[in-house]
């Protein structure tokens, strides 16, 4: 079965590895999924991440454990290709209280809850991960 959503395929993916095990994760590259391993790695949630291959270009992620447990507790997606979430920047909303972050597309790329409340910037709510 091949997910049409390329974003929930990323996140169920990491879910998938961390509930496995696993050192890493692999799978097809794209800039919006490159920028969110940009993100998670920024935010400390993946030790690292590495844009390999020629013409199929592929995303591997290496997914971050703290005492044997993984970083990410939990992700989720918010905006579905059916029904999109946009939000103004002053009512992003809080991810338990602060102690997570919401990954959103906004008109100065994507950005974290945190960045985009700075810039002043809405848009897309993404993903929200903690």
């Amino acid at each position: 079965m091949s997910c049409t959503d390329p974003i929930a395929d990323m996140l169920l993916r990491i879910r998938n590895a961390q509930t496995a095990g696993l050192e890493k994760v692999e799978l097809q590259s794209s800039k919006v999924k490159t920028e969110i391993a940009r993100i998670l790695k920024k935010e400390g949630y993946i030790l690292d991440y590495a844009v390999e291959g020629g013409i199929k270009k592929t995303l591997v992620l290496y997914i971050k454990y703290v005492n044997g447990e993984p970083a990410i507790t939990g992700l989720r997606r918010k905006s579905k290709s059916g029904l999109r979430v946009y939000t103004r920047f002053d009512k992003i909303p809080k991810v338990l209280g602060g102690m997570g972050i919401s990954i959103l597309s906004t008109s100065g790329g994507l950005l974290t809850d945190k960045e985009a409340r700075k810039q002043k910037l809405g848009g897309e709510i993404i993903c929200v991960v903690w």
